[in-house]
């Protein structure tokens, strides 16, 4: 049976980072952005991420960020995955020699196949809702403008106004290599909710069931 993998972003708090590996997260997201009601100061990722067991990852998202904003974060969780969302290009991305996703917001003429070959560096590609600013805005695109699974040169992190209602649907229809819910998951900005969380995890479960018994 096929396993979607599920990303948990925007945790600022210990507990939610429980919740979120009790409920089966393969990986969770710390906001580095200090314009984001979601934003974990360096400082406070090394007690975050003490709540990780062994293989859940941590990842941490950055928005145009210097380069001495990233290595002091990266000072305090050394073995994170790295996430761009800002203009940053695939040499920005590389300059850390660090495993990254790059992040794209599916406007009118964003092309996937194209950022593959734009970001080939990259270890994973996030899309997700085009919104005024930077980071997600919390609303699902159309799915149909991403190409079919067996066109992809590279895993795909399927973001935007996912929850627990709709996740299944999403996964039935993109196929992505992961899920990625933020605000599907909250109570408030930044405030996880732990039933939440858990039937978003059986929703991407029960759609991964219906393709494997498909």
């Amino acid at each position: 049976m096929s396993r979607t993998r599920i990303k948990v972003c925007g945790l600022t708090r210990g507990q939610d980072v429980a919740d979120a590996v009790a409920a089966g997260a393969d990986a969770v997201g710390f906001v580095c952005y200090a314009k984001s009601p979601r934003y974990v100061a360096p400082e406070a990722l090394g007690a975050l991420a003490r709540r990780l067991p062994a293989f859940v990852a941590p990842v941490l998202l950055f928005v145009n960020a210097p380069a001495a904003s990233v290595e002091a974060a990266l000072a305090h969780l050394p073995h994170a995955l790295l996430q761009f969302h800002g203009d940053e290009n695939a040499a920005d991305c590389e300059r850390f020699q660090r495993p990254y996703i790059r992040a794209l917001r599916m406007g009118t003429g964003t092309d996937l196949l194209d950022c593959e070959r734009t970001f080939s560096s990259a270890c994973a590609l996030l899309v997700d809702a085009p919104a005024a600013g930077f980071g997600g805005g919390g609303v699902a695109f159309d799915w149909s403008r991403l190409p079919p699974a067996s066109g992809r040169g590279k895993p795909l992190i399927l973001a935007g106004g996912l929850n627990e209602t709709n996740v299944t649907k999403a996964i039935r229809q993109v196929r992505p290599f992961a899920v990625d819910v933020s605000s599907g998951v909250e109570r408030a900005p930044g405030v996880k909710d732990a039933e939440r969380i858990r039937r978003f995890v059986a929703a991407v479960r029960a759609a991964d069931a219906e393709i494997g018994s498909a």
